[in-house]
């Protein structure tokens, strides 16, 4: 099991970071929620200004478990703004190109939030997928085995995961982090948002199809806006959407809520579609603890 705070952890200074792409969040291979999430937390130990406004990450190549090495430049800092460009290679191999913008804390402007939360269940009123599935159940897949998550449907027949499409190619569910839940860090925090945006996209479009359609989609790229942190929410509400598939591309919107029902962060992200592996199908995979078949991995 992994801890999303120390596995993302970088060490360096002066613009050199580096980290460690652990297995432990492996979904069908590195997940590139994970690696943006490594760049997150190295353009934060670089900037000057404590708030994350943005991210927009490139995901280039796919990456290998194992350390990799993080170049962050400052492109243009003032005293309310930080503009920065993160660099993740290993070895000659480049892996993302990020872009993240910080802010100050404290900053005047207007202020409203018409933001409203999907109509669905409280989390404290819903049985986890843990306590569904079973003592003998096991997640397909090494990063389930750090998020845990409660289904706002359950069908014991099917263990949560329609084999037949739904209609509409929306995704909603609570989710929580092992072993913690929550972090103090900003980008730790900002992270946990990060892997859920990162992951929703492909859940959202696989209810419009039967299961072990023969593709995953790994992510071209991901566009995060962080709008009001909510460190103390244990439970993360995950919704979006994949209104469009067409050509091999898919592409995502999703937002992350906290238990509150405070908009934490939105995104949106290009998907590109890849015929599985055989020894990878998703009807292969045991789908207790998958969700709507998710796992997004990265790079083409």
């Amino acid at each position: 099991m992994g801890n999303l705070a120390t596995d993302t952890e970088v060490e360096g200074s002066d613009g050199r970071y580096a980290g460690v792409i652990s297995p432990d969040w492996e979904a069908w291979g590195p997940n590139g929620g994970f690696i943006a999430a490594l760049g997150l937390r190295a353009a934060h130990a670089h900037g000057v200004h404590p708030r994350l406004a943005s991210l927009s990450a490139h995901f280039v190549s796919a990456a290998r478990f194992g350390r990799v090495d993080i170049k962050v430049t400052t492109l243009r800092r003032s005293p309310r703004a930080e503009s920065m460009r993160v660099s993740v290679s290993q070895g000659t191999r480049t892996i993302s190109e990020s872009l993240v913008w910080a802010v100050a804390d404290g900053l005047d402007g207007i202020v409203h939030d018409t933001a409203r939360p999907p109509g669905v269940p409280h989390p404290d009123g819903l049985r986890s997928i843990r306590e569904l599935a079973g003592p003998d159940a096991s997640p397909p897949m090494p990063i389930w085995q750090n998020i845990d998550w409660k289904p706002l449907d359950w069908d014991d027949a099917r263990h949560g995961v329609p084999d037949c499409p739904s209609g509409q190619p929306r995704w909603a569910g609570w989710y929580r982090y092992f072993p913690e839940p929550t972090f103090a860090d900003v980008a730790a925090d900002a992270a946990r948002a990060v892997i859920l945006l990162d992951l929703n996209p492909w859940s959202a479009a696989t209810r419009v199809h039967p299961s072990g359609t023969g593709f995953i989609a790994p992510t071209l790229d991901l566009s995060v806006q962080f709008h009001q942190p909510r460190p103390d929410s244990e439970w993360l509400l995950a919704d979006g959407s994949a209104d469009v598939a067409s050509g091999g591309l898919v592409a995502g919107r999703a937002r992350v809520w906290s238990s509150d029902g405070t908009l934490i962060a939105s995104a949106a992200s290009s998907l590109l579609c890849k015929p599985l592996r055989p020894a990878t199908a998703g009807d292969r995979l045991p789908p207790v603890l998958a969700g709507p078949r998710t796992g997004t991995p990265h790079g083409c």
